[in-house]
């Protein structure tokens, strides 16, 4: 089977749109993405919504910025920009992202962790609770953690280069001690060239002034809620570059490298 026949078939599934218009959505559980992350691998880093069109269908999810310009997460309709500094920034309305997944976030279960749990624990332990991977989640979870790693990556200048390239110099960012919020989303393995597979998160220090996409952490404590999603809903660009784009390649490897 294609690439193209495997998004095809996936489109036909979850009921995607090809068109780039908005649309209101009387049904708040929905699982929103603009663009493809194979496009976003391929360097596709225009932005293609604002972002105060991006709250019209979530009030909490992740993503990046115009011309790769760090990591975003949207925390109860307030979402912020960490940079390269690994400092976090409100976002302004008339923003735009290349590549966001969004949700108007209303979890379905609760659960608190009173045990040390890092990256790879945390996702066994969350996942011990799920009904089925062949949905989608959202989630957030509020902790008090020990250890926490993060990165963000440089606004990037065209010709842009492919994320593998952008990530080997990507800053890293430690955090000791620290009260946070993570949030993010655990995808079925059907995604692939969609969206990546399994869980991507991103974190925010409570005072919110600094965080990144996680790439460790060892959790003390904490408050995890996940909301069941059933529906996905996904728009692409409309015009440039994503029209000329070779997306027929395999690039899960490059998924799993840019991800740790």
């Amino acid at each position: 089977m294609t690439k193209l026949l495997h998004y095809l078939l996936v489109f036909a599934i979850l009921g995607i749109s090809f068109s780039g218009c908005m649309h209101s959505r009387a049904n708040k559980e929905v699982f929103f993405q603009t663009s493809t992350i194979d496009a976003l691998l391929d360097g596709e880093y225009d932005g293609n919504i604002t972002y105060g069109d991006l709250k019209k269908h979530g009030n909490t999810g992740i993503g990046t910025f115009d011309g790769l310009d760090g990591e975003m997460i949207g925390v109860n309709n307030k979402f912020f920009q960490i940079k390269a500094d690994g400092m976090a920034y409100p976002v302004d309305d008339s923003m735009t992202a290349p590549f966001a997944m969004v949700t108007f976030f209303e979890p379905d279960r609760t659960l608190f962790i009173d045990k040390l749990l890092n990256y790879n624990g945390l996702e066994r332990y969350l996942d011990d609770l799920l009904p089925t991977k062949n949905i989608f989640y959202a989630v957030k979870i509020d902790g008090n953690f020990t250890y926490v790693r993060t990165r963000s990556v440089p606004k990037q200048n065209k010709p842009y280069l492919p994320l593998a390239e952008v990530v080997k110099n990507q800053p890293i960012f430690e955090f000791l001690g620290v009260q946070g919020t993570i949030i993010g989303f655990r995808l079925p393995d059907y995604i692939k060239g969609i969206n990546m597979p399994g869980y991507h998160l991103h974190f925010i220090t409570e005072d919110k002034k600094g965080g990144g996409h996680l790439l460790e952490c060892q959790m003390r404590e904490g408050k995890a809620e996940i909301d069941d999603t059933a529906e996905f809903y996904m728009i692409l660009p409309k015009e440039g570059e994503f029209y000329k784009r070779d997306l027929t390649k395999d690039r899960q490897k490059e998924v799993e490298g840019v991800e740790k």
